[in-house]
């Protein structure tokens, strides 16, 4: 790898559909979800769309969700895969395994496509700006393990959009909620700049 600013390139892959994903549970860093056929499928089609990428190692979550997903993409690679906790969902606490929308407005943080309240935080669980900082001390201290590798982080939909945010050096409270689909890639890098 050659010297130069300190950054890693980063391809963003959020978990295949899951168990709780058709029941619109909360998941969170609850790690009893398993994947569905069609999030087998959903794994299989993001593998086939980054056949050409090369990759000098795949990070995941430590959620089986994820770590799954990670091993289908994984599969015929040469690359070792490196699980994290860094990488999980925002833990929603008590609401965790509890329908999706019963997780109050007030707490969860978002609305629709907007962040109104990123410290929001549900009982026993994590504030989006919480989500924010874990991330973005991970990634600080990826930067500096993995200068100039081109990494695969398999993560969730939350940690997706905290990721994204934190390379942008944008905060949590003027983001937007916007959607990530199951096995959806995203791609963003990771600068040397201070901790926001």
């Amino acid at each position: 790898m050659q010297p130069g600013p300190a950054s890693a390139s980063l391809v963003l892959l959020r978990h295949g559909e899951t168990t709780w994903n058709q029941l619109r549970l909360t998941q969170g860093h609850n790690d009893e979800a398993t994947l569905t056929e069609r999030g087998e499928r959903q794994a299989l089609e993001a593998a086939s769309s980054l056949a050409g990428t090369v990759f000098d190692v795949i990070v995941t979550s430590d959620l089986r969700r994820a770590r799954d997903t990670a091993a289908i993409v994984g599969r015929g690679r040469d690359v070792e895969i490196v699980t994290t906790s860094a990488l999980r969902e925002r833990s929603y606490g008590i609401y965790e395994g509890g329908a999706l929308d019963a997780v109050p407005v007030s707490l969860a943080g978002f609305v629709d496509d907007l962040v109104v309240d990123p410290d929001a935080r549900p009982e026993g669980g994590e504030s989006l700006n919480d989500l924010y900082q874990r991330v973005g001390t991970w990634l600080e201290q990826l930067r500096r393990d993995y200068h100039g590798a081109r990494i695969l982080l398999v993560t969730h939909g939350g940690t997706v959009r905290a990721l994204r945010a934190y390379c942008a050096g944008t905060p949590f409270a003027q983001t937007a909620w916007y959607p990530v689909d199951n096995a959806s890639v995203w791609t963003t890098d990771v600068r040397d700049r201070p901790l926001a």
